[in-house]
C-alpha cells in the first residue's frame, strides 16, 4: 500500500455512508422521548423531594443532582444505546458486506487497520450524534434553574462515551465475522444483554459470579455514576476498544485462511488480557462529585497520607452480608485511593453465610499497622480513623472549617418544560436534518451514476 495514502477521503466517504443511513437517525428519533421521558420523571422525582428540603434545611444536602437527575436521565440513554446503537454501528460494515461495496473497497490503497480505523472514528461520530438528545436535557435542565457541577458532568458523560465504544467496537467485530448484518446484530445484543443477565446473576449470587461479573459491559458504568474517574477502569476499557477493533481487522480480510485468523486471534486476545490484568493493578482514582462521596474530608485524607508503612486489613465478612458492601463503600475504596501500601483480605471469601454464623470472629475487621493491631467490628468512618490513628501514633486531625460542606440542590420544577423539545423541536430538527442528509450521494449511488453512463 502506497504509504501516503490519504486517510481524509476515506474518513469523509464513511461518515457519508454513516450519515445516509437510517439506523442513526431512527436512533435519534426514538430517543427523543425516551430520553424526555427520563428527564421529566427525574425532575418530577427530585422535586417532590425538594419540596420537602425547601421546609426542613437540614435534609438539602442529601440533595444531588447526579444521583437525581443526571444519572436518571442518562440511564434512558444507555439503554438506547444498549440496544439501538449497535445497528447504527453494524451499518458502517455490514451494509457494504451484503451490497458486495466491500469488494471494491479493499482494493483502495489502504491496509485492514486503517480501514477499521476509520470505521471506528465514523461510529465515534455517531456516537456523538445520537449523545444530541441526552446533552440537550443537560441545557433543559440548566434552563430550569438546575445546578451542574462540571467534573462530575462530564466525568459520567465520559462514562457514556466510553460505554457507547465499546459497544461499536463489538459491532464492529461482529460485522467482520459474520456474513450477515442480522447475524451481526444478533452476536452484538448477545454481548450487551448477556452482561444484563450476568448482573442479574451476579447481584442473587454475589460470591459464586463475583469476578465473572466484572466482564459485565454494564459494570464500566457503574464507577463513572458514583462520580469516581479511575484510571486503570479508562485504561481497561480502552483496551477492550482497541482488543475488539484489532479482532474486526483480522477478520475482515477475504482469502485468508480461518487456521490463520484463529491464531492472529489468540494472539490479539492474549496481549489484551495482558492489558487489563495490568489495568487492574492502577489504583490511582479521583472524585469528581461536588459533595466528595467517595472521599474522607480533607483532613483525614492529609493525616491518612501520612501513613507510609504498609496497612494490612483482614475481614471476616462474606460478600452477601451487608455489611461487607458497607465497608467496601466506606472503608475500602477510600482508603485504597490514599494509602500507597494497603493489602485487603477478605477472609470471608472462603466461608458461606450459614457456616460462619458459628465463627466467633466473624463480622471482625483486623487492621495492621507497622507490628500494632487491632480489631473493630465497625464500618463507620468515626470509629475506624480514631483506630487507624492510633496504629501509626498520628494524631487526630483538626477539622477544616467549610471545606467538606455541601449545601445540596434542592429545586422544585415543572417537568413539562422539557416535553416540546423532545416531542415537537428536536424530532423536526431530526427529521430535517435526516432529509437532507438523503441528499449526499453515497460511494454506492455514485459507482452506479458511473456505471450508467455511457
Amino acid at each position: 500500500m502506497p504509504l501516503g495514502a490519504p486517510f481524509g477521503p476515506l474518513l469523509a466517504k464513511e461518515l457519508r455512508e454513516m450519515a445516509s443511513g437510517r439506523p442513526l437517525w431512527i436512533m435519534l428519533l426514538i430517543l427523543c422521548p425516551l430520553i424526555g421521558f427520563s428527564l421529566f420523571q427525574a425532575v418530577s422525582l427530585y422535586g417532590e423531594a425538594s419540596a420537602t428540603a425547601l421546609n426542613s434545611p437540614g435534609l438539602a444536602s442529601a440533595l444531588s443532582p447526579l444521583d437525581g437527575v443526571l444519572v436518571p436521565t442518562f440511564g434512558g440513554f444507555y439503554v438506547g444505546v444498549t440496544l439501538l446503537f449497535p445497528f447504527v454501528a453494524i451499518r458502517v460494515l455490514g451494509h457494504e458486506k451484503e451490497a458486495g461495496a466491500l469488494r471494491l473497497l479493499i482494493q483502495l490503497p489502504y491496509r485492514t487497520p486503517t480501514l477499521i480505523g476509520a470505521k471506528l472514528v465514523a461510529v465515534l461520530a455517531a456516537w456523538l450524534i445520537a449523545a444530541v438528545p441526552a446533552i440537550s436535557a443537560l441545557a433543559i435542565w440548566e434552563f430550569m434553574g438546575g445546578h451542574l457541577f462540571v467534573a462530575e458532568t462530564l466525568n459520567l458523560v465520559l462514562g457514556h462515551l466510553l460505554y457507547g465504544l465499546l459497544v461499536g467496537a463489538i459491532a464492529l467485530f461482529a460485522a467482520a465475522l459474520t456474513e450477515s448484518a442480522a447475524t451481526a446484530a444478533i452476536v452484538t445484543l448477545g454481548f450487551t444483554l448477556g452482561s444484563w443477565v450476568i448482573d442479574f446473576a451476579a447481584a442473587s449470587q454475589p460470591d459464586l459470579l463475583g469476578w465473572p461479573s466484572r466482564l459485565s459491559l454494564t459494570q464500566t458504568l457503574h464507577t463513572f455514576e458514583l462520580g469516581l474517574l479511575s484510571i486503570g477502569l479508562v485504561v481497561g476499557v480502552f483496551a477492550a476498544i482497541l482488543g475488539f477493533a484489532a479482532l474486526a481487522a483480522i477478520w475482515l480480510p477475504m482469502g485468508v485462511a480461518v487456521r490463520t485468523k484463529l491464531a492472529r486471534s489468540l494472539v490479539c486476545v492474549s496481549a489484551t488480557c495482558l492489558v487489563l490484568v495490568a489495568a487492574t493493578q492502577i489504583r490511582w482514582s479521583a472524585d469528581t462529585t461536588e459533595d466528595r462521596r467517595n472521599s474522607f474530608s480533607l483532613a483525614d485524607e492529609q493525616a491518612l497520607a501520612q501513613l507510609s508503612k504498609q496497612l494490612t486489613m483482614t475481614v471476616h465478612l462474606v460478600p452477601e452480608d451487608p455489611r461487607y458492601a458497607d465497608l467496601q463503600t466506606s472503608i475500602v475504596s477510600k482508603l485504597e485511593r490514599i494509602i500507597p501500601r494497603i493489602i485487603i483480605r477478605f477472609a470471608g471469601d472462603q466461608q458461606s453465610a450459614v457456616g460462619s454464623a458459628s465463627d466467633q470472629s466473624y463480622g471482625e475487621v483486623e487492621y495492621s499497622y507497622g507490628g500494632r493491631s487491632a480489631v473493630s467490628r465497625s464500618t463507620g468512618t468515626e470509629e475506624i480513623l480514631p483506630l487507624l490513628y492510633g496504629l501509626a501514633n498520628v494524631p487526630l486531625p483538626a477539622p477544616v472549617t467549610g471545606t467538606d460542606d455541601y449545601p445540596g440542590y434542592p429545586l422544585v420544577a415543572a417537568p413539562w418544560m422539557a416535553l416540546p423539545w423532545f416531542l415537537g423541536g428536536l424530532p423536526l430538527l431530526i427529521g430535517g436534518t435526516w432529509w437532507w442528509s438523503r441528499r449526499v450521494p453515497t460511494i454506492e449511488t455514485r459507482f452506479k451514476s458511473q456505471g450508467d453512463q455511457p
